[in-house]
């Protein structure tokens, strides 16, 4: 195997390792680590400093936090609003 090809196999295993850690660092949600460091002084954001220097986050606590303000599609709310009208029909 050529060293190009050996590369690329390690980049594609450290992907797989990366998708399935359940404790991260800052490079998980493509935010700046300086407006992320903004997010966990202010306490906008849960994480962890075990040790008092490093920042931790849990996938699963950090993937609700980034859904947390979800927007409906407009096809979303036409299906809600027909639902809406067909459960509260007035005769």
């Amino acid at each position: 195997m050529n060293e190009l090809k050996i590369l690329e196999k390690l980049d594609r295993i450290e992907t797989i390792v990366r998708a399935h850690k359940t404790v991260l660092t800052f490079d998980y949600t493509g935010i700046s680590r300086n407006y992320m460091y903004k997010l966990t002084a202010r306490g906008k954001i849960p994480f962890s400093k075990p040790k008092g220097k490093l920042i931790f986050f849990s996938r699963e606590k950090l993937d609700d936090w980034l859904l947390n303000n979800s927007h409906s599609s407009k096809e979303e709310i036409r299906g809600q609003a027909v639902e809406y009208a067909f459960r509260n029909k007035r005769f």
